[in-house]
């Protein structure tokens, strides 16, 4: 959506104070860990753009809660895989060889919206070491949730979704619906199902640039709309407007586990 037509669409600018306010309504609290996804455009007009976006939840969670979101670098992966846009075979060496080691402190995000790629530069935010499926983290919990990101299985146990489920976090899903819900991809580390592929990357080992040949889940989004709209049927999620969109904020240890047993239960053909 343009700029123009984000001004056109909304009725009145969407303040920092207002979204304050708003995110308050929907069930933000100081002292709350939560992981965002956001879409920017989907709020409306809002001074300040990401920044105020991201010092409304700061000011409402305070320094005694945490705020998390995913910082994911999808070209930070094997070139043999990429399909937007695919790359000739002849090149994937060369992209082997050549492309510069992850780093936490540069390597921008790839397609995962304003909020966040400014997010991973902020003051006081960490950031996980993993080269495809990084998180951002900041407040109290910050340091424990980004620590110790393994690279095989990058969004199963020994990653910050992991660590989110382990200190009772929520997620909040700002103008984006469950497809974009990072904690199901636990759910489906935990159940068991789905193909394990060969993932690469370039990162930094020993003081030195290797690419890293690694164990990954080859994770599947498809059925999350489907999988989200079962949770709500089942238990509660609150819903609400923050701005123009439609936001959802719930626990997490309670989608998680849900999505665990629903998986489970409907496994698809190619499951393994």
């Amino acid at each position: 959506m343009t700029e123009t037509a984000v001004v056109q669409n909304s009725p009145q600018p969407f303040t920092k104070t207002l979204l304050k306010e708003q995110l308050q309504a929907l069930g933000l609290r100081a002292g709350m860990i939560v992981l965002v996804h956001s879409s920017l455009s989907k709020i409306g007009y809002v001074p300040g753009g990401p920044v105020s976006v991201i010092q409304a939840l700061q000011e409402v969670l305070t320094e005694t809660g945490t705020l998390v979101m995913p910082t994911h670098t999808s070209d930070y992966s094997d070139p043999a895989l990429w399909q937007n846009p695919p790359v000739p075979e002849a090149w994937q060496a060369i992209v082997r060889e050549e492309m510069p080691a992850f780093d936490p402190q540069r390597t921008p995000t790839r397609e995962m919206g304003v909020i966040p790629e400014l997010f991973r530069t902020w003051p006081g935010v960490l950031r996980s070491s993993h080269p495809d499926v990084s998180f951002a983290a900041w407040g109290r919990h910050a340091a424990t949730i980004t620590a110790n990101h393994v690279l095989e299985y990058g969004l199963g146990e020994g990653s910050p979704l992991a660590r989110v489920y382990d200190l009772a976090g929520h997620v909040l899903l700002l103008g984006v619906g469950h497809g974009n819900n990072t904690s199901f991809h636990l759910a489906e580390i935990r159940a068991g199902i789905g193909k394990v592929m060969r993932q690469g990357a370039p990162i930094w080992q020993n003081g030195r640039r290797v690419w890293q040949w690694y164990e990954e889940l080859d994770y599947d989004d498809d059925r999350f709309v489907e999988l989200g709209a079962a949770l709500e049927r089942a238990h509660p999620v609150q819903i609400g407007k923050v701005g123009l969109a439609e936001c959802r904020l719930f626990s997490q240890k309670t989608a998680v586990d849900f999505a665990t047993d629903w998986l489970r239960q409907q496994p698809t053909t190619t499951d393994s």
